[in-house]
């Protein structure tokens, strides 16, 4: 039997962009947990499209944001460092 693992808000994981809509794009993380990233929580400044930085089939790094009653997971990549995974909010905190 699989044992389904709970996404933790504020937990980062490794996660593979799905599906990319114009608001935002679908990340698959923790087996097939599917969260958004909205178009806000990208990169750090404006972006014109999600296409002009992500595509589909790219690994990516989320931080879990919240949860919402209907289970639908929002996620963030501009709180975490692409290349290391460290949670960046908190070095904004704290500088």
């Amino acid at each position: 039997r699989d044992i389904i693992a709970e996404p933790e808000i504020g937990e980062i994981y490794d996660g593979k962009v799905v599906k990319i809509m114009d608001f935002g794009a679908f990340v698959n993380f923790i087996g097939k947990r599917d969260g958004l990233v909205h178009i806000s929580e990208v990169a750090a400044g404006r972006i014109g499209s999600v296409s002009d930085v992500l595509k589909e089939g790219d690994i990516v790094k989320v931080k879990v944001l919240g949860i919402d009653d209907r289970g639908k997971i929002k996620l963030s990549m501009k709180v975490v460092n692409q290349e290391t995974g460290e949670d960046i909010s908190k070095q904004a905190e704290a500088g």
